[in-house]
């Protein structure tokens, strides 16, 4: 789909828009999808079992806690979701592996990096609503995100 979220910002005025604290880390800078959300915090147990589901393109959204102590995805779980076609994820929190991570055909956007790996508890909600970066995201909404930012519908538009 070609979209780009300055227009769509410009056509549509009840989106919301990210404030700018996430960074692009995988090969895809554009990319679009229904949201699925996660909200755990240093444990990346959840992240990964979600993953292993068929993406059929949509977009994880992870509410790390905004944690700068470790990385929530890494090359493994990021070619994870690239082979069960996850369209991207977007981190409240860290990534690793950012070279690896920047070939796969995936849209990836985090905080920052950091080369620590989460703890394993299994702990955390999913398909709860979380609000990160100024954006309230809840299952089922439209995220749109390309080299401007990250904008949220509440359906798929136009």
């Amino acid at each position: 789909m070609e979209f780009k979220t300055t227009d769509l910002c410009d056509a549509h005025e009840d989106v919301q828009v990210a404030d700018p604290l996430l960074r692009h880390f995988g090969k895809l800078t554009r990319f679009v999808g229904q949201v699925t959300t996660l909200k755990i915090f240093e444990d990346n147990t959840l992240v990964r079992s979600v993953l292993e589901e068929p993406g059929a393109g949509r977009v994880l959204v992870v509410d790390g806690g905004g944690s700068l102590r470790c990385a929530l995805v890494g090359d493994q779980i990021g070619a994870l979701a690239a082979r069960n076609g996850w369209a991207g994820i977007v981190i409240y929190g860290c990534v690793r592996d950012r070279v690896e991570l920047g070939k796969l055909p995936l849209g990836i956007m985090a905080l920052d990096t950091h080369p620590r790996r989460s703890i394993k508890r299994g702990e955390g909600q999913r398909d709860v609503p979380v609000r990160f970066a100024g954006v309230n995201f809840s299952p089922g909404q439209q995220l749109y995100a390309d080299d401007d930012g990250l904008v949220v519908a509440a359906a798929p538009l136009d």
